[in-house]
């Protein structure tokens, strides 16, 4: 905020200055600096042929341009030196010694001189550039978002400080179209703003529409897109785009009959005008419309058109409206359709000439069809089913192939799944050692995984710079322009009144709308950036407390097993994978809902209390009146807690101990949750540990504690840590967390 203060002060400073230069001492005294104007013009030496055009500037910063006469008018003060600058000729200086009119002649000035037809290749060089600029970035637009940033920056900076709106507009709209490509979209929203304030043009609009339903803003997207209804010169192609996105924005606002409508409308526009890619895409989002909708009729019959439709298109397509058929089978619980359909797609996809689908590091996009991911939804299928022994080649398969394209996401499902499979038919044996396997393609992930979010880190940074760079371009250009514009204006003024205090009132007045502005872009571009390094850090520490929490509860299984109690071992796997599952969902989430935590929390507790049973009793009592559902709370963000009471609190208590977890309705939009164990207390658990448990507790409730911070600054002190013993003794522990609804 002290920033913004300054940037005002220094802005008032300005026009202060600005004031005084206006008025001049009188009664005798001697000025300190004696504003004069200046007048003049600027022609050619031989034939006095006005030039227009001419940018006049002082070195103070003083501007204006010369009018159709080639004259000008400018105040400035003695001493000050005189700027002409202008493509027609060599920039001129002059020093000012009084009030004289200063006539500028240019030597060879023709209308028709080669002078000026250079000038003219010049201007039309510097827009074949431009537009060869923008072709390189779409090259590498999919290759390498950093060289295409790095083109795009050059097509800005070779408009010049006042360079064409239009051509700004195409720049800042294909950086647009780079960061929504690689999923930047609060970066895309950006810059297809700053293009339509500088150029506003459909193609633009239905883009940021893009970005927003990217983003699930519905409701933006609603309020862009409807205007472009009324608009009569729409191309087909986009106007069919303005039906589809349309369809999208209401879907996701949950009205299916006004997306049905719009998908429709879409559908009738490019029948008419045979855009058969659209109308594939078009049946296929009307069957899912009515998916959605339950009604299953009307969906298989549009997912039949669409099947169609895709047949006659690439290879890839097909296979991808496929798999989103196959997707509708499984939920309606069709398994023998669905496998019968998989298994066509998986032939179809092990024909295809090349790979169809990249890879990233190793880690694949979730919407990717590969073989590995179809073998573990057709062997997913037969499990549904109970057909477990036809299940087992698949997930075999689907392991083995992941395992050669380092699928490490697909492998890591598939080895569980195996290991269920297994456990499901008995064979115990083959369900441990596959569970070793899965444990080590976990172990492999999250090394995966930190490497993944150190490299995003290092992309965010830089992105951020080229940003930066192209922002500071824009801003430079704005306020060329603005000073251009400046000029003009006076150069009007001057035309139609002599009245100097207008003038200075007009420009006061755009002057402080500019800076109003520069401070509002400036301050959303920090809030931008702010959003997303939280972001970024929640999801760092995220990834690092699962598999601290992960590798804890494994002791509990190591614990069984070298007790050679087989039957616990092999109940507290089953358990243990449940609770894994839930882990895992959430985990890429800020907020889940409370009841889901606490199914959680409960789950952990009792897979430790099998472990300690002559430790610690426990009990979670929800008080009366409690709406549990109306709350949302961070995920894993109780459990370190609770294992700290149990581990390190109630495990070293010679007698039975206890655990108390209570939920208690603090107002309306509070609760407050009471984690409280009869412990050694935490002085005397310190005095136990050894370095290593330190360093391992420091990091736990070191990422805990960054995680409150992170979430209280972007959502406004939402939940509240106090840890405080619990006897005046020292011993036992309270933990007391305060959540806010909103």
């Amino acid at each position: 905020m002290r920033k913004y203060i300054y940037i005002w002060i220094l802005f008032f400073s300005g026009c202060s200055f600005l004031f005084a230069q206006e008025q001049p001492e009188f009664n005798g005294a001697t000025e300190i600096r004696r504003i004069v104007e200046i007048k003049g013009s600027v022609q050619g030496k031989e034939n006095f042929e006005p030039i227009s055009g001419v940018e006049v500037s002082t070195d103070k910063g003083i501007y204006t341009i010369t009018d159709s006469q080639g004259e000008y008018k400018i105040r400035a003060a003695i001493g000050d030196e005189l700027i002409f600058q202008s493509p027609e000729f060599e920039t001129k200086r002059y020093l000012i010694k009084s009030d004289e009119d200063v006539d500028v002649r240019v030597e060879g000035y023709s209308e028709d001189s080669s002078v000026r037809s250079k000038s003219k290749m010049l201007r039309d060089n510097k827009i074949s550039i431009h537009q060869s600029y923008l072709d390189s970035a779409d090259t590498y637009k999919k290759k390498d978002i950093e060289k295409s940033i790095d083109f795009i920056t050059q097509s800005i900076a070779q408009l010049g400080k006042r360079g064409n709106k239009k051509e700004l507009a195409l720049s800042l709209t294909a950086l647009g179209e780079v960061y929504q490509y690689h999923n930047q979209h609060d970066l895309a929203i950006t810059n297809y703003k700053d293009a339509l304030e500088a150029n506003k043009t459909s193609k633009t609009t239905i883009l940021l529409s893009s970005a927003y339903l990217s983003n699930k803003d519905f409701k933006s997207a609603e309020k862009i897109l409807r205007p472009l209804l009324k608009v009569k010169n729409l191309i087909p192609f986009q106007r069919v785009q303005l039906y589809e996105n349309l369809g999208d924005t209401y879907i996701g606002l949950g009205d299916i009959n006004k997306a049905v409508d719009f998908y429709e409308e879409g559908l009738t526009v490019a029948n008419k005008n045979q855009i058969t890619p659209k109308l594939t895409d078009l049946n296929s989002k009307i069957a899912d419309a009515y998916a959605i909708d339950n009604k299953s009729i009307e969906a298989e019959g549009y997912y039949g058109n669409s099947l169609k439709l895709a047949e006659n298109e690439a290879p890839q397509r097909a296979i991808q409206e496929k798999e989103k058929v196959a997707n509708f089978y499984n939920k309606k619980n069709r398994y023998d359709d669905e496998i019968q359909l998989r298994k066509q797609i998986l032939n179809e996809v092990n024909n295809l000439p090349e790979p169809s689908f990249e890879y990233d590091s190793g880690l694949i996009k979730p919407d990717t069809i590969t073989p590995q991911r179809i073998n573990y939804k057709i062997a997913s299928a037969y499990i549904a089913q109970d057909k477990y022994e036809q299940a087992i080649p698949y997930l075999e398969k689907s392991i083995v192939e992941a395992d050669s394209d380092d699928d490490l996401i697909v492998q890591k499902d598939a080895t569980r799944k195996l290991s269920e499979v297994y456990e499901y038919n008995g064979d115990f044996t083959k369900a441990l050692a596959t569970y070793q396997a899965y444990v080590s393609v976990v172990d492999t992930l999250y090394i995966r995984k930190e490497q993944e979010i150190s490299r995003a880190a290092r992309f965010n940074r830089e992105i951020s710079t080229k940003q930066s760079r192209i922002s500071g371009l824009e801003q430079e250009r704005e306020l060329s322009q603005s000073k251009y514009d400046l000029a003009v204006t006076e150069q009007q003024l001057i035309t139609e009144s002599n009245k100097r205090q207008k003038w200075v009132i007009y420009s006061l007045i755009f002057g402080l709308i500019l800076m109003a502005l520069a401070t509002f872009f400036f301050y959303r571009s920090n809030q931008q950036q702010k959003l997303a390094n939280n972001l970024l850090a929640l999801k760092s520490l995220r990834s690092q407390m699962n598999p601290h929490f992960i590798f804890n509860a494994l002791n509990s299984v190591n614990n069984y097993i070298a007790k050679s109690d087989e039957r616990s071992a092999n109940r507290y796997l089953s358990e243990f994978s449940t609770l894994m599952r839930s882990v895992l969902e959430n985990s890429e989430e800020d907020f889940i809902p409370l009841p889901k935590e606490l199914e959680l929390l409960e789950l952990y507790v009792k897979l430790e209390h099998s472990r300690f049973p002559d430790k610690f009793d426990y009990k979670i009592t929800i008080g009366d009146h409690l709406d549990v559902g109306a709350f949302q709370i961070p995920p894993m963000l109780l459990q370190p807690y609770i294992e700290n009471s149990i581990w390190h609190g109630l495990r070293y208590k010679e007698e039975k101990g206890f655990l108390n977890i209570e939920l208690l309705q603090k107002d309306k939009e509070t609760i407050e949750i009471t984690i409280t164990d009869n412990g050694i207390g935490r002085k005397k658990s310190a005095a136990l540990k050894t370095t290593n448990q330190k360093k391992q507790k420091s990091k736990g409730m070191g990422n805990i504690k960054k995680r409150v911070a992170i979430l209280n600054d972007m959502y406004k002190d939402k939940v509240d840590v106090h840890i405080a013993d619990l006897e005046t003794d020292g011993t036992g522990t309270r933990v007391v967390f305060t959540l806010k609804k909103d």
